[in-house]
């Protein structure tokens, strides 16, 4: 393993080979569904092995004492760890699946269902070759924090989103917003220090994250806001949880669900109201849930009822 600190260059370089080991078996529609959860599950286990040493040290050698929850910010159970995937070389989709679900389980509050649904153990997509080259490969660099800063972990993510945005075609809508649009979107909105900011249709987050920008960009403390996004789309909000912890991001909240039909965040019995709105919400929706506007108990149709084969106003 390189001992060296990642440059952002390399980082994508070395994001970039991991999704050319797929090409093939996997459509390019689909990389992200394998390459961000992997990702995520080396940082896990990185910054956990970078924790317990730390507590290892302080305690001279105590293991028990440097494997309490109280020393790492997040849990990896007994064989779940990275590792523990890395010395398989047999049904290794099925290790990692079971590593994801530990995970999960032992990180309920923050990382539930985190991983998403791929079908890991799916031989005919994906063998144990095809796994078990991708495994090494993100092998070769630790992203302990040591190793690798959270702003270039997080940049090197977003330069992964836009690729595969790119290798996809699908440039705007649920996945992929141009940066220069949500640049431009953040210094309209100018969010503040304590402010709250929401995304009804968030996507994998990267408007909630240009907030983050512009505030470091004014020279504030980014680390006051508080976010909150809802997003319909299982692997988007997914990416969108992942890519929140690696860009350093804890204090939010991300809901996978429809906004329309089902909003997630309340105050008392009304709908919860930000500081901040900012989304690209898929336009020209035609089945946006007109069936529930009418008599919306929210009161969202103090100006009428959206058409029902285009909810853009429904969004507003």
């Amino acid at each position: 393993m390189t001992k060296e600190k990642l440059t952002l260059s390399q980082h994508e370089q070395y994001l970039s080979k991991a999704s050319w080991l797929l090409k093939g078996p996997v459509d390019a529609s689909d990389f992200k569904v394998y390459i961000f959860p992997l990702l995520f599950f080396k940082r896990l286990s990185d910054v956990y092995d970078e924790e317990y040493q730390q507590a290892l040290e302080e305690s001279k050698g105590d293991k028990e004492y440097a494997s309490l929850p109280e020393f790492h910010r997040f849990e990896i159970p007994k064989d779940c760890h990275w590792n523990n995937v890395h010395e398989t070389t047999t049904n290794v989709g099925q290790a990692i699946e079971k590593a994801f679900r530990g995970i999960e389980q032992g990180n309920q509050e923050l990382l539930y269902g985190i991983f998403g649904d791929a079908q890991w153990s799916n031989k005919n997509k994906l063998s144990d070759r095809i796994l078990i080259d991708l495994i090494e490969h993100f092998s070769q660099y630790s992203l302990s924090n040591s190793m690798v800063d959270p702003d270039i972990l997080g940049q090197a993510y977003e330069y992964l989103i836009k690729h595969f945005a790119d290798l996809t075609n699908k440039k705007a809508g649920e996945f992929y917003t141009p940066r220069s649009v949500v640049h431009l979107l953040g210094k309209i909105l100018d969010p503040h220090e304590g402010e709250s900011v929401y995304d009804p249709a968030c996507g994998t987050e990267s408007m909630l994250l240009e907030c983050v920008n512009h505030l470091q960009a004014s020279n504030e403390d980014y680390r006051t806001l508080t976010f909150y996004g809802q997003e319909k789309n299982l692997t988007s909000s997914s990416i969108a949880r992942m890519n929140m912890f690696l860009h350093g991001i804890e204090d939010f909240s991300i809901v996978r669900g429809d906004t329309l039909r089902n909003p997630a965040f309340f105050a008392a019995n009304e709908l919860k109201t930000f500081d901040c709105v900012i989304a690209n919400p898929p336009f020209l929706l035609d089945d946006w849930g007109i069936e529930n506007w009418a008599n919306d108990p929210y009161c969202r149709n103090i100006a009428g009822v959206p058409p029902k084969g285009n909810g853009d106003m429904a969004w507003v």
